[in-house]
């Protein structure tokens, strides 16, 4: 990946991927997003943690899960970060699912999120609740 335009085969590829997790641990927001002034584009996802272990395990999963979809997606899992549901854009996302029910507009582009500045944001919408 470089500073070219998120396409809709890293999209669909991280929906594939975001859905799978999601079986594992409760996605409660994905998005990528790349940081303003790098060239690297990131999947973010953020799941409840309450410690290490429980990231370590996480990262288990996304090397378990790009393995298993990478003849139909590729996801390269050093570009996947696991992030508790407390980081400052993580409760950001979260906050704008609550304030527009009916969906948000997925691409941002030049903005402040969270309080990070970035060149690109694509963020997908959220996944219904694990019973």
């Amino acid at each position: 990946m470089d500073q070219a335009p998120l396409v809709i085969d890293e999209i669909n590829a991280g929906q594939a991927f975001v859905k799978r997790l999601h079986d594992y641990v409760p996605v409660k927001a994905a998005w990528w997003l790349r940081r303003a002034e790098q060239w690297i584009r990131n999947l973010y996802v953020a799941v409840d943690v309450s410690n290490q272990s429980d990231v370590d395990l996480a990262y288990g999963e996304v090397l378990r899960i790009t393995r298993e979809i990478k003849d139909d997606y590729y996801i390269d899992p050093f570009r996947v970060k696991v992030v508790s549901t407390n980081d400052p854009v993580a409760k950001a996302i979260m906050d704008s699912y609550r304030r527009f029910p009916a969906g948000i507009r997925p691409r941002f582009d030049g903005r402040v999120i969270g309080g990070v500045a970035v060149d690109e944001v694509y963020i997908y919408p959220p996944l219904p609740a694990k019973p």
